[in-house]
């Protein structure tokens, strides 16, 4: 895969992370130039591998801007979307740790610029700072529970209530356009159908479900929250869970 340079100035490495969920900002001055002398920007267009399955990881990526599919290639080459990731976001890092081959692909949902850290210089900075070795574990055990979550509810909930369940994902991840309505993001049938572990029929069948009783609207891929209360309570969410969707 032919990766391309960033195309703007080089720019700091606390430049390239949204300021609030940036793993590196506990970083010192000292530590933060280490990275920025070994990082590599990089720009992917829509649908180009930022990472192959099966390779071996040489560093981490942070994500500058854009939006990243984590899937994992299943029996007869079905595709399972894993985890979606933003602005700000590490990925990679798993396999890194574990010094495994990558357990699923990266792929870019949109145009998407991310910064490539070289895992030694990576593990320089890791050895010496204490709060940013507590942050990955936080995020480590974040992921654990985030993945025994979805393996309960591909085992357990109907198939309308993971996709309505997604739906809300999604707009608590990407946000909305400028309309308050729209998500901003967009996926195939196929690619919902792989985020919720169904077949892309059944994806299609649901939407329009969804459609005719108006509780979200469709314009190509773009999906329109028409009723965002409906929306919940076909996910069945519980009194607790409905604050992080109600903003």
């Amino acid at each position: 895969m032919k990766k391309k340079i960033h195309p703007s100035p080089h720019r700091h490495l606390a430049d390239c992370e949204l300021e609030t969920q940036s793993m590196f900002s506990c970083l010192s001055k000292e530590e933060m130039e280490i990275l920025d002398q070994h990082k590599t920007c990089l720009f992917f267009k829509k649908g180009q591998p930022v990472f192959n399955e099966g390779n071996y990881p040489l560093g981490i990526f942070s994500i500058d801007s854009g939006k990243v599919k984590i899937e994992h290639s299943g029996e007869e080459g079905k595709m399972q979307i894993v985890r979606l990731a933003n602005a700000g976001d590490l990925i990679g890092y798993r396999a890194l740790f574990c010094e495994e081959r990558y357990n699923g692909s990266a792929v870019a949902l949109e145009e998407t610029h991310l910064c490539f850290i070289p895992k030694e210089a990576f593990f320089e900075v890791l050895k010496t700072n204490n709060r940013l070795q507590l942050a990955l574990i936080r995020l480590l055990a974040s992921d654990l529970r985030k993945a025994e979550e979805h393996l309960t509810e591909l085992a357990q909930k109907p198939v309308r209530e993971r996709l309505a369940k997604a739906l809300l994902f999604l707009r608590e991840t990407y946000g909305l356009e400028e309309d308050r309505a729209t998500l901003n993001v967009s996926l195939s049938r196929e690619e919902l159908a792989d985020l919720i572990g169904t077949a892309t029929e059944t994806a299609i069948r649901l939407l329009s479900e969804l459609k005719n009783e108006g509780i979200i609207e469709l314009s190509g891929k773009k999906i329109l929250i028409a009723d965002q209360e409906r929306l919940i309570k076909a996910a069945h969410f519980y009194q607790p869970e409905l604050k992080s969707f109600i903003r």
